[in-house]
């Protein structure tokens, strides 16, 4: 008998191995990705700017990033001691104004040249709903806690996400590989329904978007919670973010189709390496270490294309080799 659902036959355009310079924005669940590509080595940034949750905004700051954007002064205001951004995450603040004006120029500078390297850009999107500035009329990609009454709440259109995406995948993404996710966080906050709704609009305007573009895929990271998982024990206590354990199982659909063949058969190795580096003996000066280490850094030295500059630096420490 099945109890349950499960997903299966993900299958993914792009192809992603150790050579691919991987670009991540969005929601937190983007950060969840990008963490475990991290811890596997893979060669993968951050959005500069922080979380981002609706596609407006992540449009908009792929945009600013392609043609290189100074900050709008503007959108930059005080809130409490300090100055942050509407365009960004409140991990960018400063003391004075012009400090955040610098602060926004330098994160969109560096966001320009990781765009522009990257030959993969995973783009996960949170929810359809946003919030408009009332002085500027236009969404802001955080509200720093300001006052309610600066803002107008409105959920985006599929029309408006998709009209927001075609010049980006037209012009500095259209030859890059594209993978659109939607984060299965719920966003209870904005109700049940309301974040239903949400997440249906921006399913319906990626399918959308993978329709008019060949080199856009669809990774469905949400239904693999709903669908297939589908029960509150892989829900984190809040009861609103995926669990540890969701979150492996999601990484392991993900290898199996985002992933090469050569990359995924590498897997192994390469974790053997980033534990080697992470224990830590009883005895560090150990003959036994010493072999330990030495093993280890001949393992990592004969894996092409993976970067374990660090883990190298750290076997060299204790091994016999210089």
């Amino acid at each position: 008998m099945k109890f349950r659902t499960e997903i299966e036959n993900i299958s993914l355009t792009a192809k992603i191995d150790y050579r691919t310079k991987i670009f991540a924005v969005g929601s937190c669940f983007a950060q969840n990705i990008a963490q475990k590509l991290l811890n596997n080595k893979f060669k993968v940034d951050l959005c500069p700017t922080g979380i981002l949750f609706n596609p407006a905004s992540i449009a908009s700051t792929l945009m600013a990033f392609a043609n290189l954007q100074s900050a709008d002064s503007r959108r930059v205001v005080q809130r409490g001691e300090t100055f942050v951004s509407l365009d960004a995450h409140s991990q960018i603040a400063e003391t004075t104004f012009d400090r955040a004006i610098e602060a926004i120029n330098r994160a969109n500078t560096l966001g320009h040249q990781l765009l522009t390297n990257a030959n993969c850009v995973i783009i996960t999107l949170g929810t359809a709903w946003v919030y408009e500035h009332n002085a500027t009329s236009s969404v802001v990609a955080n509200c720093h806690k300001l006052p309610q009454s600066d803002f107008t709440r409105r959920p985006l259109t599929v029309a408006e996400i998709v009209d927001g995406f075609k010049p980006l995948l037209e012009g500095v993404l259209h030859n890059k590989s594209v993978i659109f996710t939607v984060s299965p966080v719920r966003h209870i906050s904005d109700g049940l329904a309301e974040n239903s709704l949400s997440k249906a609009t921006l399913r319906v305007a990626i399918a959308e978007l993978c329709k008019l573009y060949g080199n856009v895929d669809y990774f469905p990271a949400y239904e693999i919670v709903t669908d297939d998982l589908r029960d509150y024990r892989f829900y984190a206590d809040d009861l609103v973010h995926p669990s540890t354990q969701a979150v492996e199982y999601i990484w392991e659909h993900f290898v199996r189709s985002a992933l090469t063949t050569t990359a995924q058969s590498l897997l192994p190795r390469v974790k053997k390496v980033v534990d080697a580096a992470s224990h830590r003996p009883t005895n560090p000066q150990s003959e036994q270490y010493r072999e330990f280490c030495a093993r280890y850094l001949k393992e990592a030295q004969e894996i092409a294309d993976v970067d374990f500059s660090e883990e190298c630096a750290f076997f060299r420490q204790y091994s016999n080799k210089s």
